[in-house]
């Protein structure tokens, strides 16, 4: 009896098995019962080329997540672990808190897994060399963002993103070839050299080559990325009575809660005020009105992190840095003047 048996036993993947028996979430409760019980009624115990549950395998990446609460990411991990799978290397997974250390996190997990190569989605945008050291030469990452306001080398590591600055920008555009001259923004800050600071400078951008004036009353600092905040923030922009026309989100949830806000203010969506954003979560289709936004394309992403690291690994390549181009999936949210 071989992983594969158990898997054809159970009608699964033996990517699912493997994640069954190494206690990875993104298994249903179902599923991972099924196949525990057929692990159990056959006594299997794997081999070395199977899942070791005892020592980890040699040929081995890892995923850091930043943030445990963000839908986008959440949309890649399945890509990205099926990826792994499938270029023949044992997957690890560690997801934290977007107050802890990512880098950190990597480091512990490549030297307790022997990993290979680390994927980091989410993280930090001005890692040193000094920080970066901690990975002990463990190849790395970046997914869904890049470097842009640190030290270190674009020889000492890979990257895989869109051009925050630039969607932002289109986002913003769009807005204004629709007649609205008054356009909001919900951020996180607009200093915290990260993608709220790349997303504000696309904003920023976009006002000057219309001859836009800049009006900072305009703009809605969260001090954070949660939903909570955002309609914390709208909800203190509608009440001061500051008038606007359409508002830019920096993500599709801060979107989705702006949105609330104003129509617990009793505002018509897009009548009153349009709703733009960049990443393209599914569950925006699902709202009234849809969300226009700028998609990211996620599973492109995944697929390509993952053959950038292992060409690295595997020496058939050095360090690269990918920008893959976002699409405007239209709804309904933002009306013409």
């Amino acid at each position: 009896m071989t992983i594969k048996d158990i898997a054809a036993k159970c009608g699964v993947s033996v990517s699912t098995v493997s994640r069954v028996m190494n206690n990875h979430p993104y298994v249903s409760k179902e599923i991972r019962e099924r196949v525990l019980k057929v692990i159990a009624e056959e006594h299997f115990v794997p081999h070395d080329g199977a899942v070791d549950l005892v020592k980890p395998r040699t040929d081995s990446i890892g995923l850091i997540v930043r943030g445990t609460r963000n839908e986008f990411f959440n949309d890649m991990i399945p890509t990205l672990e099926s990826a792994i799978n499938d270029s023949g290397y044992a997957f690890y997974m560690s997801q934290i808190h977007t107050s802890e250390d990512e880098l950190r996190a990597a480091a512990t997990l490549a030297k307790s897994k022997a990993l290979k190569g680390v994927i980091l989605l989410g993280g930090r945008y001005d890692y040193t060399p000094e920080e970066t050291a901690i990975l002990d030469n463990v190849p790395f990452i970046c997914c869904t963002f890049t470097n842009s306001f640190g030290k270190i080398s674009k020889e000492s590591f890979s990257s895989v993103s869109i051009d925050d600055g630039r969607a932002a920008e289109a986002a913003v555009q769009l807005l204004v070839d629709n007649g609205h001259r008054e356009i909001a923004i919900v951020l996180a800050s607009a200093s915290d050299r990260s993608i709220s600071e790349l997303r504000y400078l696309g904003y920023r951008r976009a006002l000057e080559k219309n001859n836009i004036p800049y009006d900072e009353n305009l703009v809605i600092e969260t001090g954070d990325f949660s939903m909570e905040g955002a309609y914390e923030g709208m909800k203190k922009m509608i009440e001061s009575g500051k008038k606007f026309t359409a508002t830019f989100a920096i993500s599709d949830s801060m979107a989705v809660a702006s949105m609330k806000a104003l129509s617990d203010a009793g505002k018509k969506l897009p009548e009153d005020c349009s709703v733009i954003a960049i990443d393209g979560v599914k569950m925006t289709e699902y709202i009234i009105p849809t969300l226009t936004t700028f998609v990211q394309p996620r599973e492109a992403m995944a697929k390509q992190t993952v053959e950038s690291l292992r060409e690295i690994i595997e020496k058939k390549s050095g360090y690269s840095h990918v920008v893959m181009k976002t699409t405007l999936r239209e709804g309904g949210s933002v009306a013409k003047l």
